[in-house]
């Protein structure tokens, strides 16, 4: 009588973690990202700089994360980074800008900078 061979069992186990690999990496997975792009403003308004942080003399860059729906209208956005006062002035002008449509959602970085 032969004794069973671990072979099969070792072959199993690869092509078990080679599925998982495959399914579980992100150039295959099914969630799809948005695209990073730079789509063109249509209407761009300016940030209106805070009274207070003129007076502080407070100046600096903010940047913010936008993701633009397929119309053109900003549909999330996430401050990345900058000062908290100035953020708030960068978000409030951000949300009023237009793009130009596309196809599908995409993610915009935009920089604001700001100096009394």
């Amino acid at each position: 009588m032969k004794k069973p061979s671990m072979r099969p069992y070792f072959v199993a186990a690869f092509v078990v973690l080679l599925l998982g690999v495959i399914v579980f990496s992100p150039a295959f997975s099914l969630a799809q990202e948005q695209p990073e792009g730079k789509r063109t403003i249509v209407d761009k308004v300016i940030p209106v700089y805070p009274d207070l942080a003129r007076k502080m003399q407070i100046r600096g860059t903010v940047r913010v994360e936008v993701v633009v729906a397929p119309g053109g209208k900003a549909k999330f956005t996430q401050v990345i980074g900058g000062n908290p006062l100035l953020a708030k002035a960068a978000v409030d002008a951000i949300e009023k800008w237009k793009w130009v449509p596309a196809p599908q959602e995409t993610k915009e970085l935009i920089e604001l900078n700001f100096h009394p």
